[in-house]
């Protein structure tokens, strides 16, 4: 067996599948936790972080289809299996940072679900390294 592992392996200088691309957004186990409190509660939900004024530095959670996305939008991914989206130009400033989505004492956005919990969702957020930057080339967001 170790034979046939040895030859299914890459040879130097033969081409290899690139790296898969990180997740342009992820969830803290406290996110986790409240995302499935919340979809108890509500059913399916979705994210949208907008980038306005007032709450739009903070991700709002929606029952799905209350918030309307559209073309100026786009799919970052899914935290807890609930879609995220961001607004184009907010997209645009934060295309090169890794999102982590978190959860804080406070109460939340004025439309948002979990503002009757006492916690509120933020976003935290660090940059692609180069070949991060590199692997989502060929991922582009919808």
């Amino acid at each position: 067996m170790a034979d046939t592992l040895a030859h299914e392996a890459a040879l130097p200088g033969q081409d290899t599948d690139p790296p898969a691309p990180p997740a342009r957004v992820l969830a803290t186990p406290e996110a986790l936790a409240l995302i499935a409190q919340l979809h108890g509660q509500h059913g399916p939900l979705m994210f949208h972080q907008s980038g306005g004024c007032c709450d739009g530095s903070a991700p709002m959670c929606f029952a799905r289809g209350e918030f309307l996305v559209g073309d100026s939008d786009v799919l970052l991914g899914h935290v807890g299996g609930e879609p995220f989206y961001m607004s184009r130009p907010q997209f645009a400033v934060w295309e090169h940072t890794q999102i982590t989505v978190d959860v804080v004492p406070g109460g939340g956005g004025m439309f948002s679900l979990e503002r009757p919990t006492g916690k509120r969702f933020l976003i935290r957020s660090r940059p692609f390294t180069a070949d991060e930057l590199q692997a989502l080339q060929s991922h582009p967001v919808a």
